[in-house]
């Protein structure tokens, strides 16, 4: 369903309206797995919205993952680039946990990378990660284990019932590596005080 409802995108005038923006979990939020979360949706129409959360962070380490998919060895992992030993591994969602997604600036590209928006794709082959492994990945770039799904006005719903807020994505806090921040850094920037959110939460 993920990767479908990114084919589906032709171009900027078939993108859905939370295409490229952030979700941001209210403090009242019931699901656990979605607590303080920020999720960047990818793709968003009629039929569902796809999307990953940026700022939880998986244990595996992206030189063990190449390890263990076969694209390295041990020891060609220890010699990795600086760059690519410290490639943050993140948790994606919920969904899939098994599949791998590279959310990633537009100066990379294969057969199959999806257009995001102007300036950000999305690639879920393992191409992309030995294009990082040797140093020839795109400038900025984040990866993901999983996913987060929604059917067909699920989303909707949820924002409606105050369970999310959405914001227009930047690049810098997107691709930043300051993820315990994440969350608080991106409701400073609209205004938000967190402690005042949460009690206007509780008495909604």
């Amino acid at each position: 369903m993920a990767m479908d409802l990114l084919r589906q995108k032709k171009g900027a005038s078939q993108r859905g309206f939370l295409d490229d923006q952030f979700l941001i979990a209210m403090p009242g939020m019931k699901d656990d797995r979605f607590s303080r979360a920020v999720i960047y949706i990818c793709a968003h129409s009629d039929e569902g919205a796809m999307g990953l959360i940026i700022n939880q962070v998986q244990p595996l380490l992206f030189p063990d993952l190449l390890v263990q998919l076969g694209i390295l060895d041990e020891q060609e992992a220890i010699r990795l680039p600086m760059k690519a030993k410290d490639f943050i591994v993140r948790n994606g969602g919920p969904v899939d946990r098994s599949r791998g997604f590279v959310l990633h600036t537009d100066d990379y590209k294969v057969e199959s990378s999806l257009p995001v928006s102007d300036e950000i794709c999305l690639t879920a082959t393992v191409d992309i990660l030995r294009a990082i492994s040797a140093g020839r990945g795109p400038r900025h770039a984040l990866m993901a284990l999983g996913y987060s799904g929604w059917g067909a006005g699920q989303l909707e719903s949820e924002i409606a019932e105050n369970g999310w807020l959405t914001c227009p994505a930047t690049s810098e806090l997107l691709f930043d590596a300051d993820i315990d921040r994440k969350y608080d850094r991106i409701l400073a920037t609209l205004g938000i005080d967190l402690a005042r959110l949460s009690t206007a939460a509780g008495h909604a």
